[in-house]
């Protein structure tokens, strides 16, 4: 465990996912990284407004700043894993440079691959993904200490002007739901969502 999450509490993804989307009340776009942090976005709250990620490992970040650039008054949020954000460090470098205002960063690390077999990432030791987004220039970034400091950062960035990043530890529990593996019918209830297509 490195010194700076000492003092944080494992939390339970699929809580802390629920507590979020507890506090979004206007129609906030939702992007879930793969596997289990998408299947508790499904689980925790099914939204329109919800873009649930099939293969795509490390691109929750990207995709969520190509949102946050294209809706600039809507309010993006990104949930993605510790392995996968290692994958695509450089999205954090230039989500600096471009300085969405709208955009928050939910990292949840369990220290671990859980879907490829529980190998452990480099964030189970000796990387610390909020001193990387801090050294990367996004000064806006913590981690959660426990679930009331998570909610309390949830809410601070939804007013935040620029963009912020939650690190998140969480425990090994499998997913809560399972989303339904349709790519075609996932865009298009999300670009519905956000007012940019009609429904087929």
């Amino acid at each position: 465990m490195n010194s700076s999450t000492s003092n944080t509490k494992v939390m339970n993804r699929f809580d802390v996912t629920s507590r979020l989307i507890a506090k979004l009340k206007n129609e906030e776009a939702v992007i879930g990284g793969i596997g289990n942090t998408n299947f508790d976005l499904w689980a925790a709250g099914h939204r329109p407004q919800n873009f649930y990620m099939l293969g795509s490992m490390g691109l929750a970040f990207p995709i969520a700043l190509g949102v946050a650039l294209a809706q600039p008054d809507r309010r993006v949020i990104a949930l993605e894993g510790d392995g996968s954000l290692l994958m695509q460090l450089g999205a954090l470098s230039t989500i600096a440079t471009l300085r969405p205002k709208n955009l928050t960063m939910i990292v949840m690390d369990n220290g671990i691959y859980q879907i490829t077999g529980a190998q452990p990432t480099p964030a189970a030791g000796v990387a610390d993904v909020v001193a990387i987004a801090t050294g990367s220039g996004l000064a806006n970034s913590a981690w959660a200490a426990d679930e009331e400091d998570f909610e309390r950062l949830v809410e601070g960035s939804l007013t935040a002007t620029e963009p912020s990043l939650i690190a998140v530890r969480i425990d090994d529990k499998p997913g809560v739901g399972t989303t339904r593996r349709d790519p075609v019918q996932i865009r298009e209830r999300f670009m519905h969502g956000l007012g940019v297509r009609q429904p087929l």
